[in-house]
């Protein structure tokens, strides 16, 4: 077992860490307050290749590693997840998915354009009744010949606003079930396709998530990915990788509010003495870092299974599991040790508790994924 990281990673590490301090920390709570999507930052991480990071540069990408991945995620999680799940999206959801399964065509058109940073994507699954049952999809793509006929409504999607490229999932043939399901690229603009108002959340309030509905949109039959009813499989096989990227997401989310709390409890002075002087404030910051480092390595492992193509699917949600839970606890601890200062928005880490729950249910509910690991444990 090597637990080296090479050259390399370290300097994407550094990149995305000193991207994530600089660039996304000033403004950062401006951004949270007034839902602002972070446009400027996002099309400085494409300038910097993260938005198309494990894309072959055949197609405008960067050709970095799942590690690498992990890294950046991190570092730019610690200061803003809002930032982040556009960078994860982009890249395990949209990307991945065009560049494994995708014509050539649909590669030089599409992919090159989002591997580049250009432009941005999103992934169009859930709907109002169809979340973790991602089988009852209600919106359809009726066969016309040279075109499908779409109709229906999507929910909670990130880049919902801000996307040009849509991978949307929709129903063909519903007596095959999910069998009967295609996935579709459908682009910004396309008649009839329309973008609903920007959801009020609790947390990643910067990020740009929205519901879409179309109405009788054409789509034309060479955007369809992959063969006839290939759609299930295509959005099971990307939530795979995606949820490394949500794993370490929540990875980050941790790890930022551990930082800043270490750092809050030496400057902290109570009783005559600093609280990193008190045993109960050392016990939680050691439990912190020990549950961070845990799921650190769950998130690494995932990521080297990939990039040494061995099956990560039970590793995956097994990170993203662990760490979503860990970045809830570490986050709740963390407003703790803060004290009154933890419940202001100017400490940051009321932000990040904010942030953490959704680690927990976007990209496969924390249910979800124990189902995922265990029907791995009974094969």
């Amino acid at each position: 077992m090597h637990f080296e990281f090479t050259e390399e990673q370290l300097m994407i590490r550094q990149a995305a860490r000193d991207f994530a301090q600089t660039e996304l920390k000033p403004g950062v709570i401006e951004r949270d307050e007034h839902q602002k999507f972070p446009a400027e930052q996002v099309k400085k991480l494409g300038e910097l290749g993260f938005l198309g990071m494990m894309v072959s540069p055949q197609y405008g990408g960067s050709g970095m590693d799942a590690i690498s991945y992990v890294l950046v995620m991190e570092e730019l999680s610690k200061v803003d997840a809002s930032a982040s799940v556009v960078v994860s999206v982009n890249n395990s959801l949209v990307c991945y998915g065009l560049e494994k399964y995708g014509t050539e065509a649909q590669k030089q058109k599409y992919l090159v354009p989002l591997a580049k940073g250009d432009v941005i994507g999103a992934f169009c699954l859930s709907e109002p009744e169809a979340g973790s049952d991602a089988t009852s999809q209600r919106t359809t793509a009726v066969d016309m010949g040279d075109y499908y006929l779409l109709n229906g409504t999507k929910n909670w999607i990130t880049n919902g606003n801000s996307a040009s490229t849509y991978i949307v999932m929709a129903q063909t043939d519903a007596s095959k079930k999910h069998h009967g399901i295609n996935a579709l690229i459908i682009e910004r603009g396309m008649e009839g396709f329309t973008v609903g108002p920007k959801e009020n959340k609790m947390g990643i309030r910067g990020s740009d998530t929205h519901s879409l509905m179309f109405t009788d949109v054409k789509v034309p039959k060479e955007n369809r990915i992959g063969d006839e009813g290939f759609g299930f499989k295509f959005a099971m096989s990307t939530l795979e990788g995606g949820r490394i990227g949500i794993a370490s997401q929540a990875l980050g989310i941790a790890s930022g509010a551990h930082e800043l709390a270490v750092k809050y409890a030496k400057e902290r002075k109570a009783f005559g003495k600093t609280i990193a002087d008190l045993q109960a404030i050392q016990f939680k910051l050691a439990d912190m870092a020990t549950e961070i480092e845990a799921a650190r390595l769950m998130c690494l492992k995932a990521a080297w299974l990939k990039d040494h193509g061995k099956p990560y699917a039970q590793a995956g949600s097994m990170a993203k599991l662990y760490a979503s839970e860990v970045a809830m606890r570490t986050t709740v601890e963390a407003v703790q040790i803060h004290g009154g200062y933890g419940f202001v928005k100017e400490y940051h880490v009321e932000r990040l508790m904010r942030d953490a729950k959704i680690t927990q249910i976007y990209e496969g509910t924390s249910e979800i994924q124990r189902i995922v690991i265990s029907r791995e444990v009974l094969k």
